[in-house]
């Protein structure tokens, strides 16, 4: 990279434009839910992932290209505008992404993948990326995107292993380039890149809100709240509030903070953020399904085996996702919350018999108290720190 590049603000924050892109991207991670909803099945788990997994990735790339320009540039707004549009459709051909639509799903999508990659080059044109590991990019997003068409003409099980392999190409973009080259890539901007992410975060667990809202409506949206169906509701948002506290409480901030000291940020960013960050959602995805079950279909009897491994196990993967993050990041074992994702899968192998509502509050308890030992961790931790200053003071 050249040593006039003009340096990115580190402290810049989020666009108002990349906002109003979220809202539109995140459609298209509603519509996952939907998906899976339709399909709670191994089988159908799976298709969702596939579909989730690149949507996410052509999020999370777009951060990384917007994070190489200026929150003035005109290509920035441009480039959001238009690929709000593309994947706008791309979400609402996701609930047919496997039949009629596939094509539309296919098509739109490559579409935003491509202006992520004019995006990239007209931050390195600018000096704020490095050419040649855009070029590299490049080369694996027009394979994968090929490979992503191609497979969209196909049925079945072929289109399947078209898109694993289109999804995985695409996935090893970043370590095909190298990891000493992926180093060089560009210039983090700290506080824009981590916002953008806990953003996105908080964004999909409002979808586990609106979830919960719609299942409590059932079909008709006029069912009437009885005590059951109200207790179910008030517990579904009781896990969302604990799940957000788990990320948000400590863990966003000191990793941001920990990206603004880390000596290799760029990859740091790409393993914590890019890759680990898409179980994080693949938990809540997948904890929204279950209790929108929960909500609409089951509040006094028991959860059916698929909607309670939904419940459970989404739970469980999102603490396994943020105790990653932290390991990475952080550089902090959080044995608390693998402990919990432990006990989760365990609730759900011996939770068959439970009422609904009796299950979803034992996952809140359970969530309650590693919430109740990490405040008393960080209380720890935060006043010697303060007696010490008052010495200090004094």
């Amino acid at each position: 990279m050249s040593e006039s590049a003009p340096e990115i603000a580190e402290e810049r924050r989020t666009a108002p434009v990349e906002l109003l892109w979220d809202l539109v991207f995140v459609f298209a991670v509603t519509q996952v839910t939907t998906l899976l909803w339709r399909d709670l099945t191994w089988a159908g788990f799976g298709r969702a992932m596939l579909v989730l997994a690149l949507v996410w990735w052509a999020w999370s790339a777009f951060v990384w290209a917007a994070n190489a320009q200026t929150e003035t540039s005109p290509t920035l707004g441009v480039c959001l505008l238009v690929s709000s549009i593309a994947i706008f459709i791309t979400g609402l051909s996701v609930p047919h992404a496997y039949g009629s639509e596939g094509t539309l799903f296919a098509v739109t999508y490559a579409i935003v993948r491509f202006l992520h990659l004019a995006l990239y080059a007209d931050a390195s044109r600018k000096g704020n990326a490095e050419r040649s590991a855009i070029v590299g990019f490049a080369l694996t997003v027009t394979v994968g995107m090929a490979l992503l068409v191609a497979g969209s003409f196909t049925t079945g099980i072929a289109r399947i292993i078209f898109w694993v392999a289109a999804a995985a190409i695409d996935y090893a973009g970043p370590a095909w380039l190298t990891r000493e080259r992926l180093r060089g890539l560009q210039r983090v901007a700290v506080a824009h890149f981590a916002e953008r992410y806990s953003l996105f975060v908080i964004i999909c667990l409002g979808e586990s809100i609106v979830a919960i809202g719609v299942g409590a409506l059932g079909p008709s949206a006029e069912r009437p709240l009885s005590a059951d169906l109200v207790v179910a509701v008030a517990i579904g948002l009781l896990i969302t509030v604990a799940m957000w506290w788990t990320y948000f409480a400590e863990l966003a901030d000191a990793a941001a903070e920990h990206l603004r000291e880390h000596h290799d940020p760029v990859l740091a960013a790409a393993d914590a953020y890019s890759y680990l960050h898409l179980v994080i959602v693949a938990g809540i995805i997948t904890f929204a399904v279950g209790v929108k079950v929960l909500t609409r279909d089951a509040v006094t009897s028991p959860l059916p085996d698929p909607a309670r491994l939904a419940l459970c196990g989404g739970v469980a993967l999102y603490l396994i996702g943020t105790a990653s993050f932290a390991l990475r990041m952080v550089g902090k074992a959080e044995h608390e919350k693998l402990a919990l994702a432990g006990a989760l899968l365990l609730l759900y192998a011996v939770g068959g018999g439970l009422p609904a509502w009796a299950l979803a509050a034992a996952v809140a308890v359970l969530l309650g108290v590693l919430c109740a030992v990490e405040s008393e961790a960080v209380r720890r931790v935060i006043s010697p720190a303060a007696g010490e200053t008052s010495t200090t003071a004094g």
